[in-house]
């Protein structure tokens, strides 16, 4: 007789509040009916964007009490006092990079046995992420970019992404919308930036090939993409190789600074890390050819790509300004500033859809492994096991007993 294996849907308790789920009522339903020997029970929430009727309606066991649950699934970081000793937790720990704030919640993980695999480093076999919602984060950042600019300038209004019940409302929404001459520059080519690219199409916004849109003006909104290896040329030879670039970042220059004179819109998608060449410059900021006037910052990394991104905004206030001349935050539409949208959760603007998509890659390309135990996917994705750190996360040591940590933080 096969073993019967409990799963439980975690309540996100972490501050602020994230209303995202790792499965929706029908892909438990799904699981139940496909997996015989799997059990799953949901943990009551107010704030889940799938409510706990709609969990009943499908059929799913609810209970406060998850302790006969083996494997627990969440989104974000799990507060301490809400750590169940010995279990297997799967969310998005942010722990790899040591950042500080989950250095004790990474401790007591330790402490209390329990086999924390983390969303974030499970892989495909050619190294790729499987599990994000950066899709959603490009397409909540790109319409809350355009929405700023319609405020900025006065010419046109959207209504703000949570107002709508899910993408399709969203969409809804753009039907017949006429947007003014305006010209986007969108940066990336990874999930954030298909996110962006998906609202210029339901738009009708016209692509424009980087060289023409630099130099050429349009009686249409227009956007165009720069990719990683349109925006960074090694020193040398002036050439692009995606893993030199990755492996030495400092020997790349970035070629974005004619962008800032003929740009309205910057939508940033792209990877950064702390050895890339910023976007542009403060001093680039003061030049009376700086066209920019909002930058949605999708990727979020302070004082990195921009270097105008000076703090993290919110859903409920989602932009502010910055003074191009003494650097000080203003508010968001003055005019010696510029509008920036810097949000770290914008996918919980759509909530319901990106707990979806979520689940999907779940189900497609984990459920099956997480199932069978320990494959070579789960494992490079197990960050302790038994009261210890595996093998590849080692390196976390010093951090785990509390030594240091770096200031390094991901969203």
């Amino acid at each position: 007789m096969t073993n019967t294996i409990h799963i439980g849907l975690i309540r996100e308790e972490k501050i602020p509040l994230d209303n995202r789920v790792a499965f929706t009522p029908l892909q438990c339903q799904w699981i139940l009916t496909h997996y015989p020997n799997v059990q799953i029970t949901v943990q009551p929430s107010p704030h889940r964007c799938y409510k706990d009727e709609e969990y009943r309606a499908a059929g799913i066991h609810m209970a406060e009490d998850l302790s006969h649950c083996s494997i627990l699934l969440g989104i974000k970081e799990v507060p301490v006092n809400s750590l169940l000793p010995g279990k297997t937790y799967l969310f998005f720990s942010h722990t790899k990079k040591k950042q500080p704030q989950n250095q004790a919640m990474l401790q007591n993980i330790l402490q209390q046995n329990i086999r924390l695999i983390d969303y974030e480093c499970l892989v495909h076999e050619d190294g790729q992420r499987i599990l994000g919602f950066g899709f959603f984060a490009g397409v909540v950042g790109a319409h809350n970019g355009l929405l700023e600019y319609g405020r900025r300038t006065g010419l046109f209004n959207f209504k703000r992404v949570h107002e709508c019940h899910d993408f399709q409302e969203l969409i809804t929404h753009y039907f017949g919308v006429k947007l003014p001459p305006m010209k986007i520059v969108a940066t990336g080519s990874g999930r954030v930036t298909a996110g962006i690219l998906e609202v210029m199409g339901l738009l009708a916004i016209k692509y424009i090939p980087p060289e023409e849109f630099m130099i050429n003006s349009y009686a249409y909104p227009v956007y165009t993409q720069l990719k990683a290896g349109e925006l960074y040329l090694r020193k040398t030879d002036k050439t692009y190789s995606r893993e030199d670039f990755h492996a030495n970042p400092g020997k790349y220059d970035c070629k974005f600074l004619p962008y800032v004179t003929c740009s309205d819109v910057l939508m940033n998608g792209i990877y950064w890390d702390k050895n890339i060449e910023p976007l542009f410059t403060w001093d680039d900021l003061t030049k009376d050819n700086f066209r920019i006037q909002v930058i949605a910052d999708i990727t979020d990394d302070q004082n990195g790509s921009i270097p105008c991104n000076i703090e993290d905004a919110t859903i409920e206030e989602p932009v502010y300004g910055v003074n191009r001349y003494n650097r000080q935050k203003t508010a968001p539409y003055e005019a010696d500033s510029v509008t920036m949208m810097c949000v770290s959760n914008l996918p919980n603007e759509l909530p319901r859809d990106a707990s979806q998509f979520f689940g999907d890659q779940l189900m497609k390309y984990v459920f099956d492994e997480l199932m069978k135990g320990d494959t070579t996917m789960i494992e490079k994705a197990t960050i302790t096991r038994d009261g210890a750190l595996t093998e590849r996360y080692s390196y976390l040591e010093d951090y785990a007993k509390g030594k240091g940590s770096t200031v390094e933080v991901t969203h």
